[in-house]
């Protein structure tokens, strides 16, 4: 048994129905039985909130397959993997990331935040999907991510704040 530390937001908790400890991070609601270390919540763990923009690519098999841009989105989801990777293409030569993010989701988000140019404004955790989340609080402000799936489509993500 270690007895540094355990990682921001980590305590350790005891089990009611088998007397075992167990630990517990009270800024995701994750729980494990294995003792966390540094890397077991990684980069963004002792965040609160943060601010993000993203840009969203429905397709058929999202949860709410339409949009302010389209009542019935047909494409499959690799197509709109190839939307997004375009994006990303678009964006990796910018020389004003953050303009250019929120240019091209003004035009072609399929979020209603498209109005904003893709801002969310801040939230904290358990207010997204979780790989929305996890991707959002992983990132650096002024980084963006790859593609990031949920049910809601196909994301990028570029952190604000």
């Amino acid at each position: 048994m270690s007895d540094h530390p355990l990682p921001a937001g980590w305590e350790k908790r005891m089990s009611r129905t088998s007397d075992h400890a167990y630990y517990y991070n009270s800024a995701t609601g994750r729980s494990q039985w294995e003792r966390p270390e540094d890397s077991a919540f990684g980069k963004g763990s002792d965040l609160q909130k943060v601010r993000a923009l993203h840009i969203l690519v429905k397709h058929a098999g999202s949860r709410n397959p339409s949009s302010w841009r389209s009542d019935n989105i047909t494409r499959s989801k690799d197509d709109a993997i190839n939307i997004i990777n375009g994006y990303i293409e678009q964006l990796k030569d910018a020389s004003n990331l953050e303009e250019q993010f929120r240019n091209i989701a003004k035009e072609f988000s399929d979020c209603s935040s498209a109005k904003r140019g893709g801002d969310l404004g801040f939230f904290e955790r358990r207010q997204m999907q979780k790989p929305f989340e996890d991707a959002s609080f992983a990132l650096d402000v002024g980084e963006m991510s790859g593609i990031v799936d949920t049910a809601s489509g196909i994301h990028i993500i570029y952190r604000v704040a």
